[in-house]
């Protein structure tokens, strides 16, 4: 038999779980999450943060004590009588006033220099970060990306980052002590004087931060407008051979000339509401510093009030605008920085499509065997790009894959090292599923040579030894004769040391082409993909290209997508994909004869 609970323990056991409870959905909203992640950059620098918190806290200390020093030797000067005794004395404070000074120097040089060395090495990591996280995003991610934005991302928005990690904390620390103290000494000398400028302080910060607001959703704008600036940039200058062999260049520079207005536009919306903001702040010192004069001159009339507190008052209500001031630039800073951290953290809360499973392990030395057991797949847009599709490659086969344009030849050869993820069915590497083998081991054994040729800027070398920085240069030449580029390499300026350029632009189209052959090549990998891989190159050089291929290929399992017919024709086998998946396999001379698919795909290519 169960003992019955007390009514007051079971509500303090529910009263416990329903606190966990909801503690935990709090903790667990986006927003918590966001300022946690937030506050999580500070960790390697918190003693920094501290001894900038310090020095700020001392440049607000500072700053009080010079009125209260002013206040001191006027007041010297009126009570003592003897002219040696308060000569002494005024000395002495103006030498402690030197002493407050050097303090504040120091402390501000503290704060200015460390606070914004701190805030750059901050933006600096979360520039790391983001760039780290953009290179483990999916290839699915960068189909539905624009190259430009994440550019803007990567550096304007890191740089508003940077300044919210400095300024926000020591503008706290000595705003808010700042206005406290001043505050606290203004009512010393004179509270009825103080309550006149404490009922105009709701209504500059209310003003202060309307035209903050304005200003610092002009600048979102802006930020938006620059990214677009950037990307017609890079699009039109990434592209400036297409552009000028079309005779495009007004059509570009009139877009461009559009993306330029509207970002000039919300920069005038900026500026517009920053203007009024420091016309505002200025007419509210001036408006305070009048009122105090007036109204303290009336009570030193009625002797109220001191000439010496008076001054004090004056230096104090200076003090006191500071922190205003302070609160209008952290609201900036923090619009400006938490735009650019929800920008940031939209791009590192995306999660790869393609990832480790949590039970992974390094792929073995492949044979390269490689097989499509029922596979199916689809790009999410509704579209089925092949469905139920089987095929066995044997390890050191050479299968060619070919068939019209948009049937899926090359997301067919994506799959292998899973660039992307099939939706049904599974693809194994010598009976291993490829989604339970760690991607780095898996892909580091497949060589890659795409359609679309890319090499970075650099020297040859340094491009063939991408993917095997370890190669002697002796590998390195033997990957570039395998591939048909040594001698034109040899003929550049520098051979091997020659700078190719952004993107290869020094180079042509076939120079480019057999660098990624050869940069494969030299990778070595157990299997070997080729998406249209001889597509720029000359009929000599693909001959030669061709030759190269069978004799790497022999030992290792190759996968080559072609449309010239010429590069497959020694194939092992030649696999025919349409829409209907795999409608014919077979050697050239079997498949000709069959009269089929490929034959008449020989005969088009054989009329032109």
């Amino acid at each position: 038999m169960h003992s019955k609970m007390p009514s007051g323990e079971a509500q303090r056991g529910s009263f416990s779980r329903s606190f966990r409870h909801n503690l935990t959905a709090f903790l667990a909203r986006p927003s918590i999450q966001r300022a946690r992640k937030f506050l999580s950059y500070y960790r390697p620098y918190k003693h920094l943060l501290v001894l900038d918190l310090a020095c700020a806290a001392l440049v607000a200390a500072t700053a009080i004590a010079m009125p209260l020093c002013a206040n001191y030797v006027t007041t010297r000067l009126l009570v003592l009588t003897d002219s040696s005794e308060a000569l002494g004395q005024i000395l002495l404070m103006g030498g402690v006033m030197l002493l407050v000074l050097l303090a504040q120097a120091g402390a501000t040089f503290f704060v200015d220099y460390q606070g914004h060395a701190m805030g750059a090495r901050i933006e600096a990591d979360v520039r790391r970060e983001l760039f780290e996280h953009c290179q483990k995003l999916s290839f699915s991610f960068y189909d539905r990306s624009r190259v430009g934005q994440l550019m803007s991302r990567i550096t304007n928005d890191t740089f508003a980052l940077g300044e919210m990690f400095h300024h926000g904390p020591e503008d706290i620390a000595i705003g808010l002590l700042k206005f406290v103290g001043a505050l606290t000494v203004l009512f010393i000398v004179d509270a009825t004087l103080t309550w006149y400028i404490v009922v105009l302080l709701p209504f500059a910060t209310v003003y202060a931060i309307y035209f903050n607001r304005r200003m610092n959703q002009a600048m979102a704008r802006s930020r938006d407008k620059i990214a677009a600036v950037n990307e017609r940039v890079e699009d039109a200058l990434g592209g400036i051979r297409v552009v000028q062999s079309f005779a495009n260049e007004g059509f570009e520079l009139s877009r461009f000339d559009a993306e330029n207005r509207n970002f000039l536009e919300s920069r005038k919306d900026g500026y517009r509401s920053e203007t009024w903001f420091f016309v505002g702040m200025e007419v509210f010192v001036h408006l305070v510093t009048i009122i105090v004069i007036i109204a303290g001159a009336m009570r030193i009339l009625t002797a109220d009030l001191s000439v010496p507190d008076l001054l004090t008052f004056l230096l104090c209500v200076g003090v006191l605008v500071d922190p205003v001031n302070r609160l209008a630039n952290i609201v900036r800073l923090w619009q400006e920085g938490s735009t650019g951290l929800v920008r940031v953290l939209d791009i590192l809360e995306q999660s790869p499509d393609i990832q480790n499973a949590s039970d992974a392990y390094p792929a073995p030395h492949f044979r390269g065997n490689v097989r499509f057991d029922r596979v199916s797949f689809g790009y999410g847009d509704g579209r089925t790009v092949f469905s139920d599709l089987s095929i066995d490659i044997a390890p050191g086969e050479f299968v060619a894959l070919v068939g019209p344009s948009g049937v899926g030849k090359s997301t067919l050869c994506a799959l292998i090292p899973r660039f992307y993820d099939v939706e049904a069915g599974k693809i194994t590497v010598d009976g291993h599923d490829v989604r339970n083998l760690e991607l780095a081991s898996l892909r580091q054994q497949i060589g890659v040579v795409q359609q679309d040729t890319y090499l970075f800027s650099g020297s040859v070398a340094e491009n063939l030894r991408y993917g095997r920085p370890d190669a002697s240069d002796e590998e390195v030449e033997a990957a570039a004769r395998a591939a048909n580029a040594h001698d034109f390499i040899m003929a550049l300026p520098s051979g091997y040391d020659t700078d190719v350029g952004q993107r290869g632009v020094k180079l042509s189209g076939g120079q480019k082409q057999r660098l990624t052959i050869a940069r494969a090549f030299l990778k070595n990998p157990a299997i070997l993909i080729f998406d249209e891989a001889t597509s720029a190159l000359d009929n000599e050089s693909e001959r030669a290209v061709q030759t190269a291929l069978q004799s790497l290929a022999k030992g290792r399992t190759t996968l080559v997508i072609a449309h010239r017919l010429t590069t497959v024709r020694h194939a092992d086998r030649i696999l025919v994909l349409t829409e209907d998946g795999i409608v014919e396999e077979g050697r050239h001379d079997d498949l000709v004869a069959a009269n089929g698919v490929y034959a008449r795909l020989q005969s088009v290519q054989a009329s032109i």
